[in-house]
């Protein structure tokens, strides 16, 4: 029987500098994960990512940080080589990358339109493709999408819309890939209290999002916390891994399907 527990594995994780990556990096670590890779977009996070890696390594994990732009294909790939020969040949597959747009459609330029889809749709699927050809068999692959996609509410055409391919990209490799027994999975967080969620939003939508969700009263910030995602994700790359093909919305009752 396959072993699925994180100890000794082999990590890569896309975006996984700071914030929801970062955590879930150091998760991970403490979890016994073996080696870590730790993607990083642009200098401006370097030093993050630098200390991401510390932080690994003080927890025992073998880690690097690699630079990349995953909004070409053959950064996506080299990426990936550059993890297997940095770490060795991942386990576990996790990618954290996205940008938010909040604008009515009638202001969206076709320039916006097309970043927000190479950040958020195509970095998605090359991600998947390489981690398929590369991952180890009975690995895992998890996709941060977003709560938005469960979601009826105007301004968030470009970024929702650019997460939504995401699930059947999940859908379709969890097929594909499903006789080598690797999971693949989607997760969609409600608005995080991070700094990718406050630039996008008025001081009016930040007070709506901090009392929309259920269980809003219970959360330090009202918002979705990364603490409260970083478990889901440990789950769907070890024990959970019965869960494949599936975007699981993990945001306090924001939203549902």
């Amino acid at each position: 029987m396959a072993d699925h527990s994180i100890k000794g594995k082999v990590v890569l994780i896309a975006g996984g500098a700071k914030n929801l990556g970062g955590l879930i990096a150091r998760d991970l670590a403490a979890q016994g994960a073996a080696a870590v890779a730790v993607h990083y977009n642009s200098a401006s996070s370097k030093a993050e990512a630098d200390r991401t890696v510390a932080a690994l390594q003080e927890l025992g994990a073998r880690a690097v940080a690699l630079q990349a732009d995953l909004t070409r294909a053959g950064a996506v790939e080299k990426l990936f080589a550059d993890a297997l020969a940095a770490v060795g040949k991942p386990d576990i597959a996790i990618n954290t990358v996205g940008k938010v747009l909040k604008k009515p459609m009638a202001e969206i330029s076709e320039a916006e339109y097309d970043e927000m889809m190479a950040v958020n749709a195509k970095s998605a699927f090359f991600f998947i493709k390489e981690a398929g050809k590369h991952l180890n068999d009975n690995g895992k692959i998890c996709t941060i999408v977003t709560s938005l996609l469960g979601a009826f509410t105007p301004f968030y055409a470009a970024y929702a819309g650019g997460k939504a391919p995401v699930e059947h990209f999940t859908r379709a490799a969890a097929k594909e890939l499903g006789e080598r027994g690797i999971s693949v999975t989607a997760v969609g967080p409600g608005p995080m209290d991070t700094p990718f969620f406050y630039p996008a939003e008025g001081q009016d939508a930040v007070n709506y999002h901090k009392t929309a969700a259920a269980l809003s009263p219970f959360s330090k910030t009202g918002l979705t916390d990364i603490e409260d995602v970083v478990p889901f994700i440990r789950h769907l790359v070890s024990d959970g891994w019965w869960i494949t093909g599936q975007t699981l919305l993990i945001n306090g009752g924001y939203t549902t399907k």
